[in-house]
C-alpha cells in the first residue's frame, strides 16, 4: 500500500492507494512543523488514522507538508511518520513541490499556493527550480488566508470596519479584543486563527470593503512575490489552495493587471497529486 499526503497548516488530505488506483481518503489536522512537533503529530495520527487502516500495511509514504522546506522541519515530520508507519519507506517534501506536481505534472512552469499561507515557485517538470521565500505569516504570506484575516481583524480592533460589517462580525464571532490577543499570543497556530476570518470575507465578498481587502491582498502577493520572478509574464499563473480558489475572480483580476495569463486554479492538490504518483 502507498499513502500520499498533502498537508497545509490547517488540514492534511491522505489518500491510500494500491499503486494502481485510489482506495480510500482521510483527513486530519495540518502538520506544519513550525507549529506542530513530532510527538503531537504522532499522537494525532494515532487518534485519527490508526482506526481507519493498519499502519503496518503501508509500504511507502509520500508526505508533502507546509513548512517542510529545511532539514530540521523535515526531520520533525519524518520522525513522526516513520514511528507511526514502521514498515514504510517515508519521503517528506515541501507542499510547494506537491502544488507544482499537481498543477503541472511533468511540464515546467509557474506554480503558486494561496491557502492559509502562500508560496510560489518555478518548476522544471521534476523539482522546484527557483523559489522566493514567502517568509511566513509574520513577515509575508501575502494574499493568503492569514494575510486577509489579519487585515480584517486589525480593522475590526481599530474600529475601521464599516458599521454594517462590524455588526455582522460581532454576531458571527462574538470576540472581544482580549480573546483575539489570547488566540494570537497564547494559543497554538495563530496563522490558522487569522485565516479563519476568510469565512467572513467569503460571506461578504460583494461588499466594497471586502472587495478592496481582497484586491489589495492579491496585489501585494503579485507585487512582492510573483512579479519578482524574472520574465514572469511568459508563464501562465497556476495556483492551488482554498483561498485562491474561493476568491478566483479577484485573483484573475489582479493577474490581468500584471499581464499574466491564468491557467489552472484548483482548491486542493490531492487528486492531481495522486494521479501524478500513479503515473510514474
Amino acid at each position: 500500500m502507498i499513502l500520499i499526503a498533502d498537508s497545509g497548516s490547517t488540514k492534511t488530505d491522505w489518500v491510500l492507494t494500491d499503486g494502481k488506483r485510489s482506495l480510500s481518503r482521510y483527513s486530519t489536522i495540518g502538520f506544519n512543523p513550525y507549529f506542530v512537533g513530532s510527538d503531537m503529530m504522532y499522537d494525532s495520527l494515532m487518534v485519527k488514522l490508526s482506526g481507519e487502516f493498519s499502519p503496518g500495511q503501508v509500504k511507502q509514504v509520500f508526505f508533502y507538508g507546509a513548512g517542510c522546506s529545511n532539514n530540521a522541519n523535515i526531520t520533525i515530520a519524518n520522525k513522526a511518520l516513520t514511528r507511526f508507519f514502521s514498515n514504510a519507506k517515508v519521503s517528506v517534501n515541501h507542499d510547494m513541490l506537491a502544488a507544482a506536481r499537481a498543477l503541472l505534472g511533468n511540464k515546467s512552469g509557474f506554480a503558486a499556493i494561496i491557502g492559509t499561507g502562500s508560496n510560489t515557485c518555478i518548476y522544471n517538470g521534476k523539482e522546484v527550480e527557483f523559489n522566493i521565500d514567502s517568509l511566513g505569516y509574520l513577515l509575508g504570506d501575502e494574499g493568503s488566508g492569514s494575510y486577509i484575516g489579519r487585515k480584517i481583524v486589525k480593522d475590526y480592533m481599530r474600529g475601521h470596519l464599516p458599521k454594517s460589517l462590524e455588526r455582522k462580525f460581532l454576531r458571527y464571532y462574538n470576540l472581544k479584543p482580549a480573546d483575539i490577543f489570547d488566540s494570537l499570543y497564547n494559543k497554538p497556530s495563530p496563522n490558522r486563527f487569522l485565516a479563519g476570518f476568510c469565512k467572513f470575507a467569503d460571506h461578504n465578498k460583494e461588499h466594497e470593503y471586502i472587495k478592496e481587502i481582497l484586491l489589495c491582498s492579491f496585489t501585494d502577493f503579485f507585487e512582492n512575490l510573483v512579479s519578482r520572478y524574472p520574465d514572469y509574464r511568459k508563464y501562465t499563473f497556476n495556483c492551488v489552495g482554498s483561498v485562491g480558489f474561493i476568491f478566483k475572480d479577484q485573483l484573475r483580476e489582479v493577474a490581468g493587471k500584471y499581464d499574466m495569463k491564468v491557467g489552472k486554479l484548483i482548491s486542493s492538490p490531492i487528486e492531481e497529486l495522486v494521479n501524478y504518483h500513479l503515473s510514474i
